[in-house]
């Protein structure tokens, strides 16, 4: 197995949005957004998912694998400490391929995420575990390599 870093195409800043999977057409798009922040992803040796997730007062450091197919696929955990709480999230995501006559593009991922634990919910509530959503991320920086 081979302990060189990876190519670095994934590795950068990228902005992160997740979305509550409510399949009423007529839910106000805003009512959907379940997180937002941005994903930086480090170097790291090959296969292997490096980083952190973050926005202002919270971040989660990330730890997973990046497997080279056609998609590329990243499953990666983030876990940290939110608020004096213990939050853990788990990810899985492809890695869209560009478009021949695609204009402008950035490169993408799209993917789901699952609340690994509960933690509290900013209302005095509870956030429970097992609460699936979708995310998206497009990269900030695309020369980074």
């Amino acid at each position: 197995m081979s302990t060189e870093p990876n190519s670095g195409v994934l590795v950068g800043t990228w902005t992160y949005r997740s979305f509550l999977n409510n399949p009423d057409l007529s839910a106000d798009f805003n009512s959907l957004e379940f997180g937002r922040g941005n994903i930086r992803i480090d170097r790291a040796p090959m296969n292997q998912f490096k980083g952190k997730i973050f926005d202002t007062g919270w971040a989660l450091e990330l730890t997973g694998s990046i497997t080279y197919g056609n998609p590329f696929t990243v499953r990666f955990q983030g876990k940290g400490v939110v608020g004096g709480e213990e939050w853990i999230y788990d990810y899985e995501g492809y890695v869209i391929r560009p478009w021949p006559n695609g204009i402008n593009q950035r490169m993408a991922m799209v993917g789901t995420i699952v609340r690994t634990i509960p933690h509290g919910s900013g209302d005095g509530g509870t956030a429970p575990a097992g609460v699936v959503c979708s995310w998206m991320a497009v990269k900030q920086d695309d020369d980074a390599n």
